[in-house]
């Protein structure tokens, strides 16, 4: 597939994501609408964690720590301000200058890819403990009590821009969630179009040829660490907007694992796949918690081993060889067979 067919496919997915957010809430119920914004708002941190390690080489075990504080963030802005809008924007702002803090140490430090997911997997644990111990009466930030173990209950939702009487309604709160994953996808792709990005991928290929290039490694891994960062800090805003809850299982190790397998059955190395990963997922939990006959875990870890072994590219990277191969033998029929040569008679000259 040459770049021009990539660039329309791509700009064709967008305008069918634009074409079913706007006619979703015409189709479906309101409890199903705002379950499809709980998923559209995960996928927003599938995003996160597929630029960072798909593009980036970078594997984060604790996005969630970035996810939980731009919620808390979101939530304690909220409360105090009374307006959503500078909120968002610090939901987004926080998160990515505690990623730079994180990664700067980390990667100007040199340190191991393996140690590096067990740093972030350890900032998550340290979060979470903290948060979870702020159970008394002081500690609250303005008029914010952060609740501990109980969260933060009663959070505003989103309203319109510096309007807080205006509260966005659940139909309007869904083309907010949709319009940001289709923003943040478009954003990325963009991102990935530019220099920065070929950069990124050339780090993730090789550091050593980078750096001799004359470019420094630590540097554009910091960069695509904390644009991951403010995503998933931005995640964590439309999830509390989904919610109106914050809570400290927000930092859960097992959310840091199925993010992780979101990415593993939808594709590494893709922006589509973690979103198909991600509502996919979404979609059988939620089915498999209502019946209540399974147990989602163990659904999810067979479904992870039965993917591991038999599509290990994930499903959209397959279904895109696929595709190439139909395509390929298609246009192989079509070609019209040259016409056998005449057969020649003995002793002719």
């Amino acid at each position: 597939m040459t770049a021009a067919q990539r660039h329309v496919l791509q700009a064709a997915l967008v305008l069918v994501a634009v074409y079913v957010t706007a006619i979703a809430p015409n189709w479906l119920d309101l409890f199903t609408l705002m379950q499809v914004t709980l998923f559209a708002a995960m996928a927003v941190l599938s995003l996160s964690l597929a630029f960072i390690w798909g593009y980036g080489g970078i594997l984060s075990f604790g996005q969630t720590a970035f996810f939980g504080l731009g919620a808390y963030v979101y939530a304690v802005a909220a409360i105090n301000f009374g307006d959503s809008t500078n909120a968002i924007l610090l939901a987004i702002v926080l998160p990515a200058l505690f990623a730079a803090a994180l990664g700067y140490f980390v990667f100007y430090g040199r340190i191991s890819d393996v140690y590096l997911g067990v740093i972030t997997l350890t900032v998550t644990l340290i979060l979470f403990n903290v948060v979870n111990s702020t159970a008394g009466d002081e500690y609250a930030i303005g008029s914010a009590r952060l609740g501990g173990f109980n969260g933060i209950p009663a959070v505003p939702t989103f309203n319109m821009p510096y309007d807080p009487a205006a509260i966005l309604s659940p139909e309007q709160s869904w083309y907010v969630t949709a319009g940001v994953l289709i923003g943040v996808y478009v954003l990325l792709r963009v991102v990935l179009a530019s220099p920065f990005g070929r950069v990124a991928v050339a780090v993730r290929e090789n550091e050593v040829r980078a750096s001799l290039l004359g470019y420094d490694p630590r540097l554009v891994k910091l960069l695509v660490f904390v644009f991951g960062g403010a995503i998933a800090g931005l995640a964590g805003a439309l999830y509390v907007n989904w919610g109106a809850f914050v809570g400290p299982t927000i930092f859960s190790l097992s959310l840091s694992a199925e993010i992780i397998i979101w990415i593993t059955i939808g594709g590494l190395g893709t922006l589509v796949g973690p979103i198909v990963g991600c509502f996919l997922i979404q979609y059988l939990n939620s089915q498999i918690g209502s019946q209540q006959a399974f147990n989602s875990y163990l659904v999810l870890g067979v479904i992870l081993v039965a993917f591991v072994l038999l599509l290990p590219k994930g499903l959209v990277p397959t279904a895109r060889e696929l595709a190439l191969k139909i395509a390929r033998f298609a246009s192989e029929r079509r070609r019209p067979t040259p016409p056998a040569a005449a057969p020649q008679t003995e002793g002719a000259e």
